[in-house]
């Protein structure tokens, strides 16, 4: 048996029937065994600011990196604005990765996945996404791209119900359940 694995779910979306969140929700479901995957939002997150920070994490945002810091591993849902991440998903981001080379994703396997009305998916917010996840230096899995399209028509009720979507997000979820053991095994040795 393998051993269990955590992972922090990160939704870029605060609307309440949010595709992202969804498909966070599906990605739990579909996790193979000993794989453990809780969602978070970054509801009441305020802008950073260094002042802030250096006053002592806002209550939203400690609450926040209290959670995440356990997780072995990040599962960023992005949502597509102006063909980018949106700003809260960005903003909450900045406050997991300070201090700078410490923060609680910083050095943490990650994966993402998107959920979008267009038929497009979130392919441009993904790649942007990838430029901020390097930056905190966490191994990206490379491959498995889980774009929902027309996501509107594939989540009912607040769950991802189309197969075909849910095909590739349960094959995410096991080829991330290895990334994450090979990256934190190699660490750990």
């Amino acid at each position: 048996m393998s051993r269990p694995i955590t992972i922090a779910g990160i939704s870029g979306s605060l609307r309440k029937g949010s595709f992202n969140t969804a498909s966070l929700q599906a990605a739990a479901e579909l996790a193979p065994e000993n794989v453990t995957l809780t969602t978070h939002t970054p509801h009441g997150i305020e802008p950073f600011n260094e002042d802030v920070e250096a006053e002592g994490w806002p209550e939203h945002v400690a609450e926040l990196r209290e959670k995440i810091a356990p997780a072995d591993a990040i599962l960023f849902a992005t949502p597509e604005y102006n063909y980018s991440v949106p700003g809260v998903l960005k903003n909450a981001i900045d406050w997991l990765s300070r201090p700078t080379g410490d923060g609680p994703i910083t050095g943490k396997p990650a994966a993402i996945i998107g959920a979008s009305p267009s038929p497009f998916g979130t392919a441009r917010a993904q790649a942007h996404l990838r430029q901020i996840v390097f930056y905190n230096a966490m191994p990206l899995m490379p491959y498995d791209e889980v774009l929902v399209m027309k996501a509107g028509n594939k989540i009912e009720d607040g769950r991802l119900v189309d197969e075909e979507s849910r095909d590739f997000v349960k094959q995410l979820m096991a080829d991330f359940a290895d990334w994450v053991r090979l990256h934190t095994d190699r660490k750990a040795g």
